[in-house]
């Protein structure tokens, strides 16, 4: 029997929100253990590293010790902090075995990344909070120097997290602002439509499991189907009936144009984030 092939070394720079999420999906789905894993850290914080270590059981190391030989480095820092890292990579020798670079920030293009790592093939990324549960989405694009083994290997780590898309990377400031700023959205509506039921007297914790749930079947049923949700709505909507009474309050309200512009606002500041 041929031995197991060992996994991969990944090294993950920043450990944030987005950071500890991309650690337990690629801990829980087995793509890495914690002696394939690393997480970089810019300075050690006894408090901090305690509390992150209580929760997933990895040790912190800095940023340096965490990149060398690691065959994969995310990263997971904002886009202001960016440049001082790579700068501190590569003054120490941390990337001259030139491994697959693949960054999370928003805005921030592979174009303007690629000189910060040379060398190192680049993709970028943008997951969305709900990948802290395994029902995220992340979109992919290639960058300067990456082939269709980084961008298979990409694809590996991120479906520990939900689903993957891959797109031409012009596109990714618009993803930011729909599916990386989009949950923030989905939960205002959320609260809406629950306070409208607890103004009826809906007890509260009712009034949010039943508009979870009602978003949650919804998107199900587009996804499921494929249908156009304009159609699915239709099938909702009977004539002289409650729903077509609750949507016209909504058109009053222009939710759809204020939703779309708020996603289009979203999409323009990612694209000033690296600025």
């Amino acid at each position: 029997m041929s031995p197991t092939p060992a996994l991969p070394t990944i090294a993950i720079m920043g450990f944030g929100t987005m950071g500890q999420a991309l650690a337990s999906g690629l801990l829980t789905s087995g793509v890495a253990t914690r002696d394939s894993l690393r997480v970089g850290v810019r300075r050690p914080h006894p408090q901090g590293m305690s509390a992150k270590e209580n929760k997933l059981g990895l040790p912190m190391h800095l940023n340096i010790d965490a990149a060398k030989g690691a065959s994969t480095l995310v990263l997971c820092v904002k886009p202001k902090d960016m440049e001082a890292l790579l700068t501190q990579l590569q003054e120490a020798g941390a990337l001259d075995h030139h491994p697959l670079v693949i960054s999370i920030a928003a805005g921030m293009s592979t174009a303007r990344l690629a000189p910060m790592a040379p060398g190192c093939p680049v993709v970028r990324a943008m997951p969305n909070t709900p990948c802290a549960i395994g029902k995220g989405v992340t979109v992919l694009a290639r960058g300067p120097g990456a082939e269709d083994a980084h961008l298979t290997l990409a694809h590996k780590l991120f479906t520990s997290l939900g689903a993957v898309l891959e797109l031409e990377e012009k596109h990714m400031d618009t993803v930011t602002g729909l599916s990386g700023s989009g949950p923030a959205f989905i939960y205002m509506v959320l609260e809406a439509m629950a306070e409208g039921a607890v103004m009826r007297g809906l007890p509260r914790p009712v009034a949010l499991e039943l508009a979870a749930r009602v978003a949650q079947g919804a998107a199900e049923m587009v996804l499921a189907t494929g249908r156009h949700p304009a159609s699915l709505r239709d099938d909702v909507t009977t004539p002289a009936g409650c729903t077509v009474a609750g949507i016209l309050v909504l058109e009053d309200g222009r939710l759809r144009s204020v939703v779309a512009r708020g996603v289009e606002m979203a999409a323009k500041v990612a694209g000033e984030l690296s600025k």
